[in-house]
């Protein structure tokens, strides 16, 4: 844009290129037309994939690209802005998962800049709205706050008189999802307020880091897709409809906004930076990375000063919010359409690096899993020397057609873990080599095994040493036993001093000294950290076994299940193995009476736990060699509700209800979800594809129900 030219700006507000206008203004009619529709739709499919399914399908600046573009057309073509258009509206529309919750103010969006131009352009957008100099001229009046940008879920989270009733998310803006339950298991998110205040306290709710590589090493473990970034991640952890799966991840929260019932009273916040300081005074976390009083110029030096710094945090954050901090201001400003006027959300760019692929190697994974593992020139990106990079399978491989030899481009998704986002074909000699997964284990020689219609190979030998050895770190890891790193434990494996789990908690203080390179405090240390060990929670315990399809979510629930079944009380932990055993070998069915728990994770449980299974034998060893379980409180059971007291097992395809979906309706109405028919099932809702627990309940004369039936006891007609 020539210096002084006029600002051109699109129906909402935003600054547009001039040549993506003049490029707009260019086309025919028709042809204007046709692009809108094309752009819009992109864009439509681009939200729904974010912050319905949670999984994105465009990057950031892929679709800020696409969405300026579309706005130029607008500007350019003023009849092809309709209501429903993306530039009209936040967010995406509601599923039907979750009730309504209508925000009591709406939701906005944020305008995004990409470069510091771009920020100074925003300065000169608020100091005309204001009536202020233009720039570089001093305007005392105008001061700005400086937020790292969480690239998390938006929510509101509602208070009356100090305590927590209402939690929602963004949604469209206007209406949201009510998250209530979820946002409970939170511990960022305060039950009760420093103060008996009504209002409602605003911001974004992230995975950190640490959860994210953990949640994705073990969905890699088990085969399933894995979560595209951080934000993706804890979105789709919090948008569950069994509160148990978010309590199960590591969620927390940033506050960025109030909104107090009785904001003209004297002493309330008057500027953002004030609402900060209160927000924290109140009980909520706020990041204390900010800065306040800040002119443009002062704005642009924080963006810079946190470019590199930002990978070292963690939590991942994608720029950086900056508003007019003085809330009289913001009023005289206004918002326009879909994001205000007085903030804009500056993004960091992309960090896209190359490397070469120098090897591809497959790593055997805890269950067996071979994973390819790029082998890469060492290259720095986003502050830290990248030497690997998980290639998932060899599917990925396939599609991506990754070859040894090629330079690709190298990021981190969502800076943390490191990914091969492409080849650069134009650079290949012809001198590049496909890989192939190899037909024999790499460790131990075993045939190589390919899950029949997946993506999964895997070794099959449950002695591989591979395997071993990332079961036994997976338990000490999980067991939190603090020093007990892979250095330690190799050689405690290749010694023969840890041959079953328990044999970790039987090692002696001369026992770890006579390891290399331990001295008598060292091994002190470690063996305190060990006996520290010996009581855990139950769920930790299950969780630490490695059970194949078994996770934190699944362990929760076996173990309060299990503290149901077995009596409290001496020797506890190895009656609790006798139980399993008989379960497996003799019903093993009633392991779906765990809520999430169905045929493939039953049958998974009962072969690990069954006579002659690879977890025969541990519980009693660990109970044999002092570890205590510490017993989950017994849930409280809903005293009311029209399935109170009752037990109600679903089977087949109800319609309008996923298995999940049923299950957690029959909570909410006080019953228990059952995962087998016998005498004391109260109720069968069956559908198409009811079989052998359909057939039960006809021969045991149970009530059976349809999906109509089903909907009429839930509302206890």
């Amino acid at each position: 844009m020539n210096e002084g030219a006029a600002e051109v700006l699109a129906p909402d507000g935003l600054p547009v290129a001039p040549e993506l206008i003049a490029e707009a203004a260019a086309l025919a009619e028709e042809e204007a037309t046709r692009r809108h529709a094309e752009l819009a739709a992109e864009i439509e499919a681009a939200n729904r994939a974010y912050y319905e399914a949670d999984v994105p399908i465009l990057t950031d600046a892929e679709w800020d690209q696409r969405f300026r573009r579309l706005v130029a057309l607008e500007t350019a073509w003023p009849a092809l802005i309709t209501p429903d258009s993306p530039t009209q509206r936040v967010g995406t529309k509601l599923g039907d998962t979750f009730d309504e919750v209508r925000h009591r103010r709406p939701m906005l969006s944020l305008s995004n800049a990409f470069s510091d131009d771009e920020l100074r352009a925003f300065d000169a957008r608020v100091r005309r709205g204001l009536g202020l100099p233009a720039a570089p001229e001093a305007a005392p009046n105008l001061a700005y706050v400086a937020e790292l940008k969480i690239d998390g879920l938006a929510i509101s989270l509602r208070y009356e008189r100090g305590r927590f009733v209402q939690g929602a998310t963004r949604g469209d803006g206007t209406t949201g999802e009510d998250v209530t339950a979820n946002l409970r298991t939170i511990r960022s998110v305060p039950a009760k307020l420093t103060e008996p205040a009504s209002l409602d306290a605003r911001g974004e709710v992230y995975m950190p880091k640490t959860e994210f590589a953990r949640i994705n090493a073990e969905r890699e473990e088990k085969g399933l897709p894995l979560y595209a970034n951080p934000r993706n991640s804890g979105a789709g952890s919090l948008r569950q409809k069994d509160a148990a799966v978010t309590a199960a991840r590591q969620l927390a929260t940033w506050s960025y906004q109030l909104l107090e019932d009785d904001a003209d009273r004297p002493g309330a916040p008057r500027s953002q930076s004030q609402a900060l300081a209160r927000l924290e005074a109140l009980g909520f976390t706020v990041n204390p990375n900010r800065e306040s009083g800040l002119d443009i110029e002062g704005v642009i030096a924080f963006t810079e000063s946190w470019r590199d710094k930002r990978h070292d945090l963690p939590y991942e954050t994608d720029g950086v919010v900056v508003k007019v901090d003085a809330f009289d201001q913001q009023e005289r400003l206004g918002i326009v359409s879909r994001a205000p006027r007085w903030a804009i959300a500056y993004k960091f760019p992309p960090e896209q690096v190359e490397s070469v692929v120098e090897d591809i190697v497959p790593y055997v994974g805890r269950t067996g899993t071979l994973t390819p593992v790029a082998h890469l020139t060492p290259t720095k990106v986003a502050g830290s020397t990248i030497a690997r990079a998980t290639l998932h399978n060899l599917d990925e491989v396939r599609r991506k057609d990754i070859r040894i030899g090629d330079h690709v481009i190298l990021q981190k998704a969502g800076d943390v873990i490191p990914e091969v986002v492409r080849p650069i074909t134009e650079k290949r000699t012809g001198k590049e080599r496909e890989w192939d997964m190899p037909a024999a284990c790499p460790v131990c020689g075993q045939p190589v095994v390919r899950d029949e219609g997946a993506v999964r190979h895997y070794c099959a030998n449950p002695a591989c040493p591979a395997r071993v050895g990332q079961e036994y770190g997976h338990f000490a890891g999980a067991m939190d036993i603090d020093g007990l790193g892979w250095a330690v434990l190799s050689q405690l494996l290749e010694r023969g001093m840890v041959k079953r789990r328990g044999d970790f908690f039987r090692l002696s203080v001369e026992d770890l000294e006579s390891l290399d390179r331990y001295a008598r405090r060292s091994a002190e240390n470690l063996h305190a950290a060990i006996q520290k060990a010996r009581k855990r929670e139950l769920a930790r315990i299950i969780a630490a076994l490695g059970i194949p399809q078994v996770g934190w979510t699944t362990a929760i629930e076996l173990a309060y299940w299990l503290a149901a079944e077995v009596p409290a009380g001496e020797g506890w932990l190895a009656r609790a193995a006798t139980h399993l055993r008989t379960v497996a070998a003799e019903t093993p069915e009633r392991f779906q009476d765990l809520a999430g728990v169905g045929p493939t994770v039953s049958a998974a449980l009962a072969a690990w736990f069954g006579p002659g299974g690879p977890g025969e034998g541990v519980l009693e060893d660990l109970a044999e060699a002092g570890v205590e379980a510490e017993l989950p409180e017994p849930r409280a059971e809903a005293s009311t509700g029209p399935l109170a007291g009752k037990t109600v097992v679903v089977t087949g395809t109800i319609e309008g209800f996923s298995r999940e979906e049923a299950e957690a309706a029959v909570r909410a109405a006080g019953g228990k979800p059952g995962g087998s028919v016998s005498k004391k099932t109260d109720y069968v809702v069956a559908g198409p594809g009811a079989g052998s627990k359909l057939a039960k309940a006809e021969e045991l004369g149970i009530e059976i129900l349809d999906a109509d039936g089903f909907r009429a006891l839930l509302q206890g007609s």
